[in-house]
């Protein structure tokens, strides 16, 4: 049982005026009153135990940029949450901290969050919570590259927040589905489904995301010959990161400018860029603004140049398993005359993640794609996802040339990788015996 010290502290009532007039200051863009109040709220309820007063704690730290701290007090959150039983407020606590560890840059950390929070809205029916979490596993989905999932999360997320006015959940699918398209060269479309994002207003994107959107759409904009939206946003963008409210802002503000840039200044600001995005740890973006930038060294006919930066991006996504843009990364280099791997042997092995490993080994032993999604509990269109990502990397056409380039599984026979892919296919086996 909660004390009722933990649900009523005598300090409640200053800290909800605080946090209520730094979140009406923050959203008015009066900063300088802002600071001060949300700066109370993070210390007075980020240092109770009661789970809801460290959800607001968390909420004043995001409002201020801290997503560290905010990532922190969410996960103080979810364990007083969880050690007093709190089934119902389970949900909404890793609704929090899923968003806040995405916010953070830490996308394994916030799917994994995510997925536990979808588990435990289901017996507890909050549907408005489970759109949350699936809008954050589309967008780190759209982070690995991985578009049938960012399809099928982004698609259930808005199923529900758009008949129930989730506008967060909304803003969040749309941006997943828009840096999807980017990812695979659909530029006019994702900035035509940006454009209500970053719109001010109450019909335009959420309040708290708006800003965090601008730098997808001025590269979408850009790309697609909307410069002067392009400009007229990251106009407001620069704006806005002089506030000081998100770490990678100076280094993204500085990758629009680089993209609006004419001549040579683009150099300039795309150096600018990877300076700004070593101090603030998010490597993703580092990644996309070194690929930019080789893009843009190519196309300015200087190959030698162009190969470092597009090694090193190419190199991030394969850490990041963002297939995706690992492939784009791959034939930028390829284009400048680089060496890009896929030399169809085992060498190239050790460059899978272990989930394409796994799947790569179940398809060299003749298993199909609906059993592997079923013994994977994958969806059929990810597992072919993974398998053509698994092709590119090692320089092969089908999976008939798996069992030649499969590396051994590091697990004795008899464990997870030898038994599981026969006993696939001899369950496929005994299922045509018995419909024969």
């Amino acid at each position: 049982m909660t004390s009722p010290r933990a649900w009523r502290p005598s300090n409640a009532g200053g800290t909800e005026r605080d946090f209520l007039d730094g979140l009406g200051a923050a959203l008015t863009v009066r900063l300088g009153e802002a600071r001060p109040a949300l700066a109370r709220v993070v210390a007075r309820d980020g240092a109770e135990d009661d789970p809801r007063l460290l959800l607001r704690a968390g909420s004043a730290a995001l409002v201020l940029g801290d997503t560290a701290a905010a990532a922190r007090i969410h996960a103080r959150a979810l364990a007083r949450a969880r050690a007093e039983h709190r089934t119902a407020l389970l949900p909404r606590v890793l609704e929090h901290l899923a968003y806040a560890e995405l916010r953070a840059g830490r996308y394994s950390r916030a799917a994994r969050t995510a997925r536990e929070g979808l588990r435990a809205a289901e017996p507890v029916e909050q549907p408005n919570t489970a759109a949350h979490q699936h809008a954050v596993l589309a967008l780190v989905a759209s982070v690995t590259g991985d578009g049938p999932a960012v399809a099928e999360h982004a698609g259930l997320a808005l199923g529900t927040a758009r008949p129930h006015g989730l506008v967060q959940a909304a803003t969040l699918a749309e941006w997943a589905l828009a840096r999807d398209e980017l990812g695979r060269g659909l530029a006019a479309q994702a900035a035509a489904r940006l454009v209500p994002l970053v719109r001010p207003g109450p019909r335009g994107g959420h309040f708290a995301l708006r800003m965090l959107v601008v730098p997808c759409f001025v590269e979408a904009a850009v790309a697609s010959g909307r410069t002067a939206e392009a400009r007229s946003a990251a106009g407001e963008y620069a704006v806005w990161a002089a506030q000081g409210l998100d770490g990678p802002a100076p280094a993204l503000l500085a990758r629009c400018r680089a993209l609006l840039a004419q001549g040579e200044e683009a150099a300039y600001w795309f150096g600018e860029a990877v300076r700004r995005h070593d101090g603030c740890g998010n490597d993703f973006e580092r990644a996309r603004t070194l690929l930019a930038y080789g893009t843009w060294l190519r196309r300015r006919r200087r190959p030698g140049a162009a190969r470092e930066p597009l090694r090193d991006a190419l190199v991030t996504f394969e850490r990041a398993a963002a297939d995706g843009w690992a492939d784009h990364a791959r034939s930028e280099l390829r284009a400048t005359g680089g060496a890009v791997g896929g030399t169809a042997d085992r060498t190239a092995w050790g460059l899978l993640t272990p989930q394409q490993q796994r799947i790569a080994r179940f398809a060299a032993r003749g298993a199909t794609n609906r059993e592997i999604a079923d013994r994977l509990a994958l969806s059929p269109r990810t597992v072919d996802h993974h398998l053509r990502g698994v092709f590119a990397r090692l320089g092969i056409r089908s999976r008939v040339e798996l069992p030649g380039v499969a590396g051994p599984d590091p697990r004795a026979p008899g464990q997870d990788g030898g038994t599981e892919a026969k006993g696939l296919v001899s369950s496929r086996a005994r299922r045509s015996a018995g419909s024969s």
